[in-house]
């Protein structure tokens, strides 16, 4: 496993302080529906950004174009102001991001080592790798240390994953994430099915995931919360971001308003960072 992705720290900028993913004027549609109207997003090297908005602002289907899930019809990603188009999943994982979405896309039956390692997997050397065996022992270690890092606290790392609690679960999905991306991790809706405590436990993984320098995008509902992780907010409506905030200067009526179209804050050279 490397261990890019867990260590490392501050939030450092390049010289230019450029984003290091940006999408500008994201078009899709479903046929005669227009989910995505132009929408524009941006986050930072080491910066939470959490996106909101109402049911039908089009959150989810950008983040599905961001990850690679579905095309944009027409616009702009860039990763570190290189441009890139996904044509899948796939293609995005390359570029450096990782998603995770509510459904967690964890393996029940195998163990926590093995989901972090899941599509990764470490050959053994030698005949035994060219015959496909799996080295147990080395995927065990380096999830241990890097569930470490994180803050993350499991029985073991043999334990199976259907044995969790749920926020170990979100817990370890979102480890796994942070532990490949290089450049972003985008959590959909993390917290939404847990407890006060385990929601907790999730938040302490995102903040030290900012902590180790790692971009981290947080779909949410969940206003209070958005202000207390995000350093800013980033509002969609009608399929176009229509405000942004940063979050240490923002109330939750600041975003609900900005939600329903109350109070917009996006002029067109609009720069906050």
């Amino acid at each position: 496993m490397s261990a890019a992705g867990v260590s490392g720290g501050g939030t450092g900028r390049d010289e230019e302080d450029r984003p290091v993913l940006e999408a500008h004027g994201i078009v899709k549609r479903f046929g005669h529906v227009e989910a995505l109207r132009g929408a524009d997003f941006a986050v930072h090297r080491g910066e939470v950004v959490a996106l909101i908005g109402d049911n039908g602002a089009g959150k989810s289907t950008l983040i599905k174009v961001l990850s690679g899930a579905q095309p944009q019809d027409e616009g702009e990603i860039l990763i570190d102001g290189r441009p890139e188009r996904f044509g899948s999943p796939v293609d995005a994982r390359r570029a450096g991001l990782e998603t995770v979405y509510q459904d967690l896309a964890v393996a029940d039956d195998l163990s926590v080592a093995a989901n972090l390692y899941l599509g990764r997997e470490i050959k053994r050397r030698g005949l035994p790798g060219l015959l496909g065996l799996l080295d147990k022992h080395a995927m065990r270690r380096g999830a241990a240390e890097a569930l470490e890092q994180l803050g993350v606290q499991v029985p073991r790392v043999t334990t199976p994953i259907a044995m969790l609690s749920g926020g170990q679960r979100q817990s370890v999905a979102v480890a796994r994430a942070v532990v490949w991306a290089t450049s972003v991790v985008i959590l959909d809706e993390p917290t939404a099915a847990l407890g006060v405590v385990q929601t907790q436990r999730v938040l302490e993984v995102i903040d030290r995931a900012r902590d180790a320098d790692m971009s981290v995008v947080l779909v949410s509902h969940n206003m209070p919360q958005v202000l207390e992780i995000a350093d800013r907010v980033e509002v969609m409506r009608l399929g176009r971001r229509t405000a942004r905030f940063r979050a240490a200067e923002a109330t939750t009526d600041d975003l609900v308003a900005a939600m329903t179209g109350a109070l917009v804050t996006e002029p067109e050279d609009s720069n906050l960072r």
